[in-house]
Parts: C-alpha cells; structure tokens; sequence
C-alpha cells in the first residue's frame, strides 16, 4: 500500500515539474468525465465473529480461536464526472462497474476458509479543490466526500459450510452485508494531452464500515463487524468539455 501511495505522490511531483505556459486550466461550467482502471484495496479490521452473540472462540470451546473476517481486492472498470462550480471548485461524482471481494474467515487452529463472494457498488460524492491557475497543463486536486456503499449478490462458499457443519451449526440458508455510509479523502492529478484530453491518476482513502451475518436453521447465526476501510486507485483518460 505504501509503495503505491508513494508511486502516486511521485506521480504528482512529476507532472508538477512538467506544467508548461498553454492555458488549459480549468473553467467555471467546464465538464470533465474520466474512465480507467480502479483497483479497491481493503484494509480490513474485523472483530472477533460471534455466534449468536456469543464469541466463536467461546462458543466452540476454544477450537477455532482467533476467528476474523478478510476481504480480497478487486479491479474493475472505474468512472468520474467533474462539473466545475467556479475555477478552481469542481463536483465529482464516482462510480464504477461491480467491485466482486471474496470473504474470507480465519479460523485460527482451523485454518482461513473462503467464507462467501460479495459484490459492491461504492458511488462517492465528492467536493475537489484545483490550485493550479491559468497557465498549467498539469491540474492536481485534493477531495473530500461523502460515500454510500452498497452490497449484493452474496453467496456463502461451500468451504465455510463443511466447517460450520462439522460445529454443529450446518448449512448457511442466507448471507446478509449491510450498506454503509462513510467519509471519502481524495487525491489527484489530470496532466492535458490537449485542449481536451487529459491522463488521470487519483488515490481515496474511503471509510466502509459493515456488519457480515451468516443466517443458519432454527435462528442461528455468525456475524463479524469489519472496518472494510479500502485504497482505492484509478489510472486512465479523461476528456473535457
């Protein structure tokens, strides 16, 4: 993660060096739509998982202790619309095609199963600031915003299913991942090919915190907090209208 943090910061000095005397600086009324490459890092916290309220660890004895949530990363196909309200104050939003995330839970003396799959759509609202005046080529931006992320599609892995059977809990009927509302910082950089077309690259830090409960027969279940808290990165194009 740092390693890609820094590539970035060193992005931005970079085109910093490079801005030229055209004046392609952004205007009031101008319109920027941008795609590329989005990658959706987790940096997952979880609680230990419970059962029924009850601590695993406890509720089996110790056998499966420390038991925790993990989520993988995820590329997909990632979208931003700019509306510049003034010079230097642009409205972003983000959206992207499905993020899909594999759940995992580690099981301690168990073992890491694959717990479920999971997809998410993270729709980001965001109010940027643009330094730069008249003059430069490069346009770096800082961001701040407000996320919504929503869950779907969840399946239940048939690996966490031989493992809940052999406690006695048996087959999971339901997966349920709560939505999540959360604070988004931004920071990023379009560098003009010409008057319209520019190269993006941009790094979040996005705060997704959510609750996994795993629905049993006869009202059983094993739930887990996890702070999701994911990097998210985009290199791509845009064009400005």
């Amino acid at each position: 993660m740092a390693a890609k943090l820094n590539a970035s910061v060193s992005l931005l000095a970079m085109g910093l060096a490079l801005a030229s005397g055209s004046a392609l600086a952004y205007q009031q009324g101008d319109m920027i739509v941008r795609a590329g490459a989005a990658l959706v890092e987790p940096q997952e916290d979880s609680d230990e998982l419970t059962v029924n309220g009850t601590k695993l660890t406890t509720a089996v004895g110790g056998a499966v202790a420390p038991a925790e949530a993990g989520v993988d990363s995820n590329t997909q196909l990632g979208l931003t619309f700019v509306y510049m309200v003034s010079d230097n104050i642009g409205l972003e939003v983000l959206a992207a095609t499905p993020f899909s995330h594999n759940i995992t839970a580690n099981l301690g003396a168990v073992g890491t199963v694959d717990a479920a799959e999971v997809k998410h759509l993270p729709p980001t609202v965001s109010v940027q600031y643009f330094p730069m005046g008249a003059g430069s080529e490069l346009q770096p931006y800082v961001g701040v915003g407000l996320n919504y992320t929503t869950f779907f599609d969840e399946e239940v892995d048939d690996e966490l299913d031989a493992v809940t059977t052999s406690l006695g809990l048996g087959d999971a009927r339901s997966l349920e991942v709560d939505d999540s509302f959360g604070l988004a910082l931004q920071l990023g950089c379009d560098y003009a090919i010409n008057e319209n077309l520019v190269v993006n690259a941009a790094v979040w830090m996005i705060d997704i915190d959510t609750t996994a409960t795993f629905k049993y027969a006869g009202g059983n279940k094993i739930e887990g907090d996890v702070d999701i808290d994911p990097m998210a990165y985009m290199v791509g194009l845009g064009y400005k209208f």
